[in-house]
């Protein structure tokens, strides 16, 4: 609740600023264009989906920030479709791979880069399953 009014103070006091710079007529127009372009992005992520598809394929990110970028950019297209300045410059900026990437990378959980190796004390170790072979006698 305390970020969502801090979130709500800072866009209030960006939208008035620009607002008064730059009118009514041009922040409706903005207003509008920024939703239009939050739209079309959701329309072409397909396009966006492939492309990172590629980049996994490649081996130029991993399946974590695969779906780091996919999701950055839905809620960057999201947050253009909602009226206001400060969202809009923070979906603007989620639509750039430099700027997702670094998010992704600052973000992500750093996993070990090597996997247990065999270990020389563990060859002489030998499982086995014990079967009684004597039944119940009663």
């Amino acid at each position: 609740m305390l970020y969502f009014l801090i979130y709500l103070f800072l866009e209030v006091l960006v939208s008035v600023e620009i607002a008064s710079a730059i009118g009514g007529l041009a922040t409706f127009v903005e207003l509008l264009l920024s939703a239009a372009v939050g739209i079309v992005i959701l329309l072409r992520f397909q396009a966006t989906l492939s492309e990172n598809m590629r980049a996994v394929s490649m081996r130029r990110i991993d399946l974590m920030q695969f779906q780091k970028l996919n999701l950055f950019t839905l809620f960057g297209a999201v947050l253009l479709i909602i009226p206001g300045f400060l969202t809009d410059i923070i979906g603007i900026l989620l639509q750039f791979r430099a700027i997702t990437g670094i998010l992704v990378n600052r973000f992500s959980a750093k996993w070990p880069t090597h996997t247990p190796t065999y270990s020389p004390k563990d060859s002489n170790v030998i499982d086995v399953e014990i079967i009684s072979d004597h039944s119940s006698r009663h």
